[in-house]
Protein backbone atom coordinates (compact mmCIF):
# COMPACT_ATOMS: atom_id res chain seq x y z
CA UNK A 1 0.00 0.00 0.00
CA UNK A 2 1.52 3.34 -0.85
CA UNK A 3 2.56 5.84 1.94
CA UNK A 4 0.66 8.75 2.97
CA UNK A 5 2.92 10.66 1.23
CA UNK A 6 1.62 9.71 -1.98
CA UNK A 7 -2.18 10.13 -1.24
CA UNK A 8 -1.06 13.79 -0.03
CA UNK A 9 0.22 14.68 -3.33
CA UNK A 10 -2.23 16.32 -6.11
CA UNK A 11 -4.28 14.29 -7.97
CA UNK A 12 -2.65 15.19 -11.65
CA UNK A 13 0.97 14.33 -9.81
CA UNK A 14 -0.45 10.77 -8.65
CA UNK A 15 -2.13 9.78 -11.99
CA UNK A 16 0.83 10.35 -13.72
CA UNK A 17 3.03 8.09 -11.17
CA UNK A 18 0.22 5.30 -11.91
CA UNK A 19 -0.06 5.97 -15.60
CA UNK A 20 3.91 5.61 -15.70
CA UNK A 21 3.71 2.20 -13.30
CA UNK A 22 0.41 0.93 -15.26
CA UNK A 23 2.45 1.21 -18.73
CA UNK A 24 5.75 -0.18 -17.53
CA UNK A 25 3.97 -2.87 -15.97
CA UNK A 26 1.56 -3.72 -18.85
CA UNK A 27 4.67 -3.68 -21.51
CA UNK A 28 7.27 -5.68 -19.27
CA UNK A 29 6.73 -8.82 -17.20
CA UNK A 30 7.02 -7.89 -13.38
CA UNK A 31 10.61 -9.20 -13.00
CA UNK A 32 12.01 -7.43 -16.31
CA UNK A 33 10.02 -4.00 -15.32
CA UNK A 34 12.30 -1.24 -14.57
CA UNK A 35 11.93 1.22 -11.14
CA UNK A 36 14.13 3.89 -13.01
CA UNK A 37 11.85 3.59 -15.96
CA UNK A 38 8.93 4.19 -14.33
CA UNK A 39 10.78 7.09 -12.38
CA UNK A 40 11.98 8.64 -15.63
CA UNK A 41 8.53 8.42 -17.19
CA UNK A 42 6.68 9.87 -14.24
CA UNK A 43 9.17 12.76 -14.07
CA UNK A 44 10.24 12.52 -9.93
CA UNK A 45 12.81 11.82 -8.53
CA UNK A 46 14.26 8.34 -7.07
CA UNK A 47 14.35 9.43 -3.52
CA UNK A 48 10.17 11.05 -4.09
CA UNK A 49 9.17 7.19 -5.27
CA UNK A 50 10.45 5.90 -2.51
CA UNK A 51 8.99 8.66 -0.10
CA UNK A 52 5.64 7.19 -2.11
CA UNK A 53 6.37 3.39 -1.93
CA UNK A 54 8.22 1.25 -0.02
CA UNK A 55 9.45 -1.01 -3.29
CA UNK A 56 8.59 -1.68 -6.83
CA UNK A 57 6.33 -4.20 -6.03
CA UNK A 58 4.32 -1.56 -3.38
CA UNK A 59 3.17 -0.23 -6.46
CA UNK A 60 2.72 -2.83 -8.82
CA UNK A 61 0.05 -4.46 -5.97
CA UNK A 62 -1.45 -1.04 -5.52
CA UNK A 63 -2.31 -0.44 -9.46
CA UNK A 64 -3.60 -4.54 -9.33
CA UNK A 65 -5.85 -3.06 -6.28
CA UNK A 66 -7.17 -0.31 -8.45
CA UNK A 67 -8.00 -2.73 -11.33
CA UNK A 68 -9.96 -5.10 -9.32
CA UNK A 69 -12.01 -1.94 -7.38
CA UNK A 70 -12.35 -0.37 -11.35
CA UNK A 71 -13.41 -3.73 -12.62
CA UNK A 72 -16.36 -4.55 -9.80
CA UNK A 73 -17.08 -0.67 -10.38
CA UNK A 74 -17.45 -0.88 -14.24
CA UNK A 75 -19.62 -3.99 -13.84
CA UNK A 76 -22.01 -2.71 -11.59
CA UNK A 77 -22.59 0.62 -13.66
CA UNK A 78 -22.76 -1.84 -16.75
CA UNK A 79 -25.67 -4.17 -15.11
CA UNK A 80 -29.32 -3.44 -14.88
CA UNK A 81 -30.58 -3.84 -11.86
CA UNK A 82 -30.39 -7.68 -11.00
CA UNK A 83 -33.95 -7.98 -9.14
CA UNK A 84 -35.01 -7.80 -12.98
CA UNK A 85 -33.09 -10.35 -14.25
CA UNK A 86 -32.58 -14.20 -13.67
CA UNK A 87 -29.81 -15.12 -11.78
CA UNK A 88 -28.58 -16.97 -15.27
CA UNK A 89 -29.46 -13.57 -17.54
CA UNK A 90 -27.75 -12.03 -15.02
CA UNK A 91 -24.41 -13.77 -15.01
CA UNK A 92 -24.42 -13.44 -18.82
CA UNK A 93 -24.40 -9.84 -18.79
CA UNK A 94 -21.51 -9.74 -16.07
CA UNK A 95 -19.22 -12.10 -18.49
CA UNK A 96 -20.11 -9.77 -21.63
CA UNK A 97 -19.07 -6.62 -18.97
CA UNK A 98 -15.58 -8.46 -18.36
CA UNK A 99 -15.02 -8.81 -21.76
CA UNK A 100 -15.96 -4.75 -22.67
CA UNK A 101 -14.04 -3.99 -19.44
CA UNK A 102 -10.74 -5.45 -21.12
CA UNK A 103 -11.66 -3.50 -24.40
CA UNK A 104 -11.70 -0.43 -22.81
CA UNK A 105 -8.85 -0.53 -20.00
CA UNK A 106 -6.04 -2.17 -22.06
CA UNK A 107 -2.97 -1.28 -19.33
CA UNK A 108 -5.33 -2.81 -16.91
CA UNK A 109 -6.08 -5.63 -18.81
CA UNK A 110 -2.18 -6.51 -20.27
CA UNK A 111 -1.03 -6.01 -16.39
CA UNK A 112 -3.60 -8.56 -15.15
CA UNK A 113 -3.10 -10.97 -18.09
CA UNK A 114 1.20 -10.90 -17.77
CA UNK A 115 0.80 -12.01 -14.23
CA UNK A 116 -1.84 -14.72 -14.94
CA UNK A 117 0.35 -16.22 -17.65
CA UNK A 118 3.99 -15.21 -16.46
CA UNK A 119 5.90 -17.46 -14.00
CA UNK A 120 6.48 -15.96 -10.98
CA UNK A 121 4.39 -18.18 -9.04
CA UNK A 122 4.96 -16.44 -5.71
CA UNK A 123 3.97 -13.21 -6.86
CA UNK A 124 0.52 -14.80 -8.42
CA UNK A 125 0.05 -16.13 -5.54
CA UNK A 126 0.62 -13.00 -3.39
CA UNK A 127 -1.74 -11.11 -5.50
CA UNK A 128 -4.41 -13.24 -6.04
CA UNK A 129 -4.81 -13.65 -1.66
CA UNK A 130 -5.11 -10.06 -2.02
CA UNK A 131 -7.46 -9.55 -4.78
CA UNK A 132 -9.42 -12.60 -4.82
CA UNK A 133 -11.66 -12.59 -1.73
CA UNK A 134 -13.37 -9.31 -3.48
CA UNK A 135 -14.31 -10.78 -6.71
CA UNK A 136 -15.56 -13.82 -4.60
CA UNK A 137 -17.92 -11.75 -2.81
CA UNK A 138 -19.34 -10.11 -5.55
CA UNK A 139 -20.15 -13.91 -6.98
CA UNK A 140 -21.25 -14.65 -2.98
CA UNK A 141 -23.81 -12.01 -2.67
CA UNK A 142 -25.67 -12.47 -6.19
CA UNK A 143 -25.80 -16.30 -5.63
CA UNK A 144 -27.17 -15.72 -1.86
CA UNK A 145 -30.02 -13.87 -3.66
CA UNK A 146 -30.50 -15.80 -6.37
CA UNK A 147 -30.92 -19.00 -3.85
CA UNK A 148 -33.30 -17.22 -1.83
CA UNK A 149 -35.32 -16.63 -4.92
CA UNK A 150 -35.08 -20.13 -5.85
CA UNK A 151 -33.39 -20.41 -8.64
CA UNK A 152 -30.07 -22.15 -7.61
CA UNK A 153 -29.83 -26.11 -6.67
CA UNK A 154 -30.25 -25.66 -2.78
CA UNK A 155 -27.17 -28.63 -2.58
CA UNK A 156 -24.72 -26.72 -4.00
CA UNK A 157 -21.83 -25.06 -2.30
CA UNK A 158 -22.60 -21.61 -2.58
CA UNK A 159 -19.40 -20.25 -1.45
CA UNK A 160 -17.29 -22.76 -3.52
CA UNK A 161 -19.26 -21.69 -6.65
CA UNK A 162 -18.78 -17.85 -5.72
CA UNK A 163 -14.86 -19.11 -5.86
CA UNK A 164 -15.55 -21.24 -9.16
CA UNK A 165 -17.74 -18.34 -10.67
CA UNK A 166 -14.52 -16.04 -10.21
CA UNK A 167 -12.08 -18.45 -11.98
CA UNK A 168 -15.21 -18.99 -14.72
CA UNK A 169 -14.81 -14.99 -15.26
CA UNK A 170 -11.34 -14.79 -16.00
CA UNK A 171 -11.51 -17.84 -18.05
CA UNK A 172 -13.91 -16.91 -20.69
CA UNK A 173 -12.47 -13.59 -20.97
CA UNK A 174 -8.57 -15.54 -21.74
CA UNK A 175 -10.25 -17.59 -24.02
CA UNK A 176 -12.17 -15.22 -26.37
CA UNK A 177 -9.09 -13.24 -26.75
CA UNK A 178 -6.75 -16.14 -27.54
CA UNK A 179 -9.32 -17.20 -29.80
CA UNK A 180 -9.78 -14.06 -31.70
CA UNK A 181 -7.05 -11.20 -30.36
CA UNK A 182 -9.90 -8.85 -31.23
CA UNK A 183 -8.23 -5.26 -31.71
CA UNK A 184 -10.01 -3.70 -34.26
CA UNK A 185 -12.50 -1.37 -33.60
CA UNK A 186 -13.94 -1.47 -36.77
CA UNK A 187 -15.83 -4.66 -36.28
CA UNK A 188 -17.41 -3.98 -33.25
CA UNK A 189 -20.97 -5.64 -34.13
CA UNK A 190 -18.89 -8.84 -35.35
CA UNK A 191 -17.05 -8.84 -32.02
CA UNK A 192 -20.17 -8.22 -29.77
CA UNK A 193 -21.41 -11.29 -31.52
CA UNK A 194 -18.53 -13.72 -30.81
CA UNK A 195 -18.42 -12.44 -27.77
CA UNK A 196 -22.08 -13.17 -26.79
CA UNK A 197 -21.70 -16.93 -28.28
CA UNK A 198 -18.72 -17.49 -26.29
CA UNK A 199 -20.54 -16.05 -22.85
CA UNK A 200 -23.87 -18.37 -24.20
CA UNK A 201 -21.05 -21.19 -23.76
CA UNK A 202 -20.32 -21.35 -21.05
CA UNK A 203 -23.66 -20.47 -19.48
CA UNK A 204 -25.02 -23.51 -21.03
CA UNK A 205 -22.70 -25.58 -19.50
CA UNK A 206 -23.13 -23.95 -16.19
CA UNK A 207 -26.37 -24.68 -16.48
CA UNK A 208 -26.67 -28.04 -17.82
CA UNK A 209 -22.79 -29.30 -16.76
CA UNK A 210 -20.92 -31.90 -18.58
CA UNK A 211 -22.60 -34.68 -18.49
CA UNK A 212 -24.84 -36.75 -20.69
CA UNK A 213 -28.89 -36.34 -20.12
CA UNK A 214 -30.34 -39.45 -19.78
Amino acid sequence: MPKQTFFNLPSKKRERILQAGMEEFSAYPYLKSSTNRIIENADISKGSFYQYFDNKKDLYKYIIKKATDEKIEFLNEQLVDFEKQSFFDYLRELFIGGIKFKKQYPLLSKIGDRLLTGDNESLKKEVYDESRPKSNQFFLNILKKAAVRGELDPEIDIEMTAYMLTDFSISIIDYYFKQYEPENNDRVVEELEQILEYVDKMIYIMKNGIAKKC
